[in-house]
């Protein structure tokens, strides 16, 4: 792929994402499809719940291993209500009353498969998952965010890819070097390959990061620490990324009126959010490394 985009950029010509040659599916069998967007959400959930698995034998745990399962079967449910709720409530309302027809008669909101998920959405739904668990099993709420955070960011690197190998979300008009031209867009414009800037810094900056922190550090006895870290670090990700990602179609108006997209408007108490959880857990006192939760 690199050698491609440096013919393309020698060419002074546009890079055609076309020449890639990606197909949106890994096999497929009959009408079946393995689509990437789907492997995506699945291997990240299962990385998160490998790595927290791990992370729950060291000392200091807030949790035990059957916590651990169950808040990851409800994880699971919570980013893809709460991310497809989400984009239907922020990004499309449409979707609310909107159905189609093929072969069957499907209500919008349910077509999974055609794609539309919110990030804020899938992480508010996330958090009330951990919520839940953690009040039902009198869990520390805050302690167990801090350990699931970190393998977020896996989840987020491979959505992104996704959505690249997909060809869809792609960036704003520009002439930079390495622009591509997206065959699904209608104006045939050179864009940002936005995707893989999100994949770069919402996923691979925000894994090392977070993987540091927990392993090389003792974050992870300050309460808070790391789930501020993880939502400042992908608010302000997330923010950047904004500036080279193309608006919603249905939402392009709305960022020309307000000067910033909708993604960035929900992004801004997110970031402030995080600043807070950081600085309450640096003010307040490390736990002694022994601390167990409930067996």
């Amino acid at each position: 792929m690199l050698s491609l985009l440096a013919a393309s950029a020698a060419a002074a010509e546009p890079f055609q994402w076309a020449s890639l040659k990606l197909k949106p599916y890994l096999f497929e069998i009959g009408p079946f499809q393995l689509r990437y967007y789907s492997l995506a959400y699945l291997l990240g959930v299962i990385f998160a719940y490998w790595h927290t698995s791990k992370a729950l034998k060291q000392p200091g745990a807030p949790m035990a291993q059957r916590h651990a399962d169950d808040l990851f079967f409800y994880c699971t449910l919570g980013v893809i209500i709460g991310g497809r709720l989400g984009y239907a409530m922020f990004y499309d309302p449409s979707l609310w009353t909107g159905f189609a027809g093929d072969g069957f008669i499907t209500w919008k909101l349910l077509r999974l498969w055609d794609g539309g998920m919110s990030f804020h959405g899938g992480l508010l739904g996330v958090t009330v998952a951990m919520a839940w668990v953690s009040w039902r099993d009198k869990l520390n709420f805050i302690r167990v965010v801090d350990y699931v955070s970190v393998g977020v960011p896996m989840g987020m690197l491979l959505g992104r890819l996704a959505n690249f190998v997909n060809g869809e979300l792609w960036g704003r008009a520009t002439d930079v070097p390495w622009a591509m031209v997206f065959p699904r867009d209608p104006t045939g414009l050179a864009r940002h390959p936005s995707q893989l800037y999100q994949a770069g810094l919402e996923g691979l900056a925000m894994l090392v990061i977070m993987l540091s922190l927990f392993w090389l550090t003792r974050a992870r006895y300050r309460p808070g620490l790391l789930a501020g870290v993880f939502t400042v670090g992908m608010g302000i990700s997330r923010f950047v990324n904004e500036f080279f990602r193309e608006p919603d179609q249905q939402l392009a108006d709305f960022a020309a009126r307000t000067g910033l997209s909708m993604g960035q408007w929900l992004t801004i108490p997110l970031i402030l959010t995080g600043l807070i959880v950081v600085i309450y857990a640096l003010r307040k006192k490390p736990l002694a490394a022994g601390t167990t939760a409930p067996a």
